[in-house]
């Protein structure tokens, strides 16, 4: 698995397993069908006794052992595995939104992780495991756990119990021969503060390297939707090592990139972000992964965040011209995320959603067929 170069050094061309573990219903629709609920929260306290069952099914047949055989046959080398706070025990700290079930959450994940590193040690595939969904909720989106709350700086205990959280991913995997990473927080909301942010980067840096040596597993952090520069210098010290810094990249949820043509899409990947990436390789003091990254640009995607519809320009494009479309912005994207150290298509698979499906993305001829 590590050819010429260490662990950390080898440079991850990956997708996410989203949708799996942490539940969100753009991307599983039928799990959400005839409900309320919104996200995993909400979900499993609908169902109440019930979400056992139909959970434990969607996670035994959603992502399969041949997933992983087809990932590592068109050459991806890495998988990025969100995981939720509740993955370990049912004594995390309780929410409103629970109601009047202190524990909501089913139990039994952890079997599925674990059975998703042998697979990913089977077929050489390093892991990156990340955590998605933090007590309280970390940015108030579905894939944080609690659409539209955002209370987990608000809290002692929610911090602290994120921190148990990665320190029981770093004892139970630290010595796995897949993991190459732990992500401490993923997408913390752009206004909690940097200064608490980094406080929780150090300490989470902490306790998973008192299971995880910085030989083989990266401990990396997201930027919090703000410029890197408001890390410039950020744990690049001696006493900090394999430290990776994490963005996502997307132009499909501000009305400024989803009324763009394909040209200007192309140009904001192969300009904007290419000058991008050469300034944070350049001052940033530690290496970089680009987390996600879609070919997301539809208006059905950006109808599901964003209010009323945009009159979206490839909306008049024949298969042939959209083709071309997402095959040239596609490039256009892998162009720029080559210069990191890594990258991680969102995601591996959704039920409906094409174009940020991986699988779909390669089988249709939008990306690449092969990655090695």
């Amino acid at each position: 698995m590590q050819n010429e170069l260490s662990k950390h050094e080898k440079k991850l061309r990956g997708v996410n397993l989203g949708g799996w573990l942490v539940l969100e219903k753009w991307m599983t629709p039928s799990l959400f069908a005839g409900m309320a609920a919104r996200d995993e929260t909400s979900w499993c306290a609908e169902l109440g006794d019930k979400a056992e069952w139909i959970l434990t099914k969607h996670w035994r047949t959603f992502i399969k052992r041949e997933d992983f055989a087809w990932l590592a046959e068109v050459g991806i080398n890495a998988v990025r595995i969100p995981i939720g706070h509740w993955l370990f025990e049912a004594d995390y700290p309780y929410h409103a939104s629970y109601g009047d079930k202190p524990y909501p959450f089913v139990q039994g994940g952890l079997d599925i992780l674990d059975q998703a590193f042998n697979w990913a040690h089977e077929f050489g595939l390093a892991v990156v495991v990340d955590l998605h969904a933090a007590p309280g909720c970390q940015n108030g989106f579905d894939n944080g756990g609690i659409q539209d709350v955002c209370e987990w700086h608000t809290r002692q205990e929610y911090i602290d119990y994120a921190l148990i959280t990665l320190e029981r991913l770093a004892r139970r995997y630290g010595k796995h021969p897949a993991l190459c990473g732990i992500e401490v927080l993923n997408e913390p909301r752009w206004d909690i503060d940097t200064e608490l942010l980094k406080r929780f980067t150090q300490a989470g840096y902490g306790v998973i390297r008192r299971h995880c040596r910085a030989d083989d597993v990266a401990v990396i952090f997201h930027d919090g939707f703000r410029g890197f520069r408001d890390y410039e210098g950020f744990m690049s010290g001696p006493q900090y090592r394999n430290v990776v810094f994490d963005i996502h990249r997307y132009q499909c949820f501000i009305r400024e990139d989803v009324e763009l043509d394909v040209f200007g899409h192309m140009h904001k990947a192969v300009v904007d972000w290419k000058n991008e990436a050469e300034e944070i390789i350049r001052h940033a003091g530690i290496p970089t992964y680009v987390g996600e990254w879609s070919l997301g640009l539809d208006l059905k995607m950006a109808e599901i965040w964003a209010e009323g519809a945009f009159d979206y320009p490839q909306s008049g494009m024949d298969d042939f011209q959209l083709n071309v479309a997402y095959r040239g912005y596609a490039a256009a994207q892998l162009a720029c995320f080559e210069k990191y150290l890594g990258w991680f298509f969102w995601s591996y698979k959704t039920e409906n959603m094409l174009h940020w499906s991986f699988r779909d993305c390669v089988e249709r001829g939008w990306l690449p067929n092969r990655f090695d």
